[in-house]
């Protein structure tokens, strides 16, 4: 019986997103008789390893990234930090030479890692965002990771096609690149009927300073309330701890079990708008409020396409009050039915080459 193929499933590291959608993927993997190498840093490694403790793992390089505290900054602190990202590119793409050299992977599957790829084994790209919006320079950067993207054997978009998709303009452009596919949303979540145990569950995530900003700006808001609340601040350490503080119960993070959980239980989710968020809570079909990333154009861009659909109620950072949280009724929420990835056809690609 021939050696089972091993493939690196390697996430970005910007917030927990990235890592988090690549969780069904994995999955899959290990159901269709394949290997898998995890490859990430930081806590976007960390929440891999806790996901899936039995299997092997390679440090990447970090991009550094980080945000600034004033929206109008987020743009030209991720310019300044190009170089640093630049350089973490190259050391990946060193990295990968040597596993593949070393017979150690078969196939690679990134999640917007740039360097992540080799052309004697298939590459797989995934990401929603075919337009990377930037402002006036969307038509540059939109441009540019293009051509990034060309580079794969295939990019898997996590989003379905019709009006009914989740991504909008940023996974559906006017010219779709010929290796681009839809694989339908990805989630680690599955909606369950469970008895409601919290008012408000506020779900914490991306990079420092604007995830503590977030944190802050809530405990301050919502300790008015005589409701249950729960906090999950997406800060990975060794052991999982619970504890209280004034009207909360605040994880310093849960498993993908345990979020399923606590999201079910929940008559509302407050929470960035990122996208694996987005599929998370359609998913399970949850009324959620919004509050996007400062000056992150992508997260401004689906609260309020969302929020113009009525499906789910936005606000800035700065603006929200906790009287917002009374639109949450007046939208319809949202939700998507499950869709089938056809993975098996999808995984064909690593039998190549």
């Amino acid at each position: 019986m021939p050696n089972k193929k091993t493939i690196l499933v390697a996430p970005l590291h910007w917030g927990l997103g990235h890592a988090t959608r690549c969780v069904p993927v994995i999955r899959e993997l290990l159901k269709h008789n394949y290997d898998v190498l995890l490859g990430s840093d930081g806590a976007a490694l960390e929440l891999l390893r806790k996901e899936f403790p039995k299997l092997p793992f390679v440090e990447l390089p970090s991009y550094e990234i980080s945000y600034s505290k004033k929206a109008k900054g987020f743009k030209w602190k991720l310019f300044f930090n190009s170089k640093k990202i630049l350089t973490a590119v190259k050391k990946e793409k060193k990295l990968v030479k040597k596993l593949v050299s070393d017979g150690k992977i078969h196939g690679i599957i990134s999640d917007n890692r740039l360097g992540v790829r080799h052309k004697k084994i298939p590459s797989v790209f995934i990401t929603h965002q075919l337009n990377v919006l930037s402002g006036k320079t969307t038509w540059l950067t939109t441009k540019i990771h293009t051509k990034i993207i060309e580079k794969y054997d295939a990019c898997w978009v996590p989003d379905v096609e019709g009006d009914n998709n989740l991504s909008g303009r940023l996974g559906h452009p006017k010219k779709l690149p010929s290796n681009v596919s839809y694989i339908g949303v990805l989630s680690r979540m599955e909606k369950k009927d469970l008895v409601q145990k919290y008012d408000i569950l506020v779900l914490l995530s991306g990079p420092e300073p604007q995830r503590t900003l977030l944190e802050e700006k809530l405990k301050k808001e919502l300790s008015v309330l005589d409701k249950k609340i729960v906090f999950v601040l997406g800060r990975f350490e060794k052991t999982q701890e619970c504890f209280k503080e004034k009207n909360f119960i605040i994880y310093n993070f849960l498993t993908a079990k345990d979020l399923e959980k606590i999201i079910n239980q929940s008559a509302m989710v407050v929470s960035r708008s990122g996208y694996t968020t987005i599929m998370d809570l359609a998913t399970i079909g949850k009324k959620a409020f919004f509050i996007p990333t400062p000056g992150q154009y992508e997260q401004e861009y689906l609260a309020d396409r969302l929020h113009a659909k009525g499906i789910v109620p936005c606000s800035n950072q700065e603006k929200f009050k906790v009287d917002d949280l009374e639109k949450v009724s007046l939208y319809k929420g949202i939700e998507v039915k499950n869709t089938e990835n056809q993975w098996k056809s999808r995984f064909i690609l690593f039998e190549g080459k």
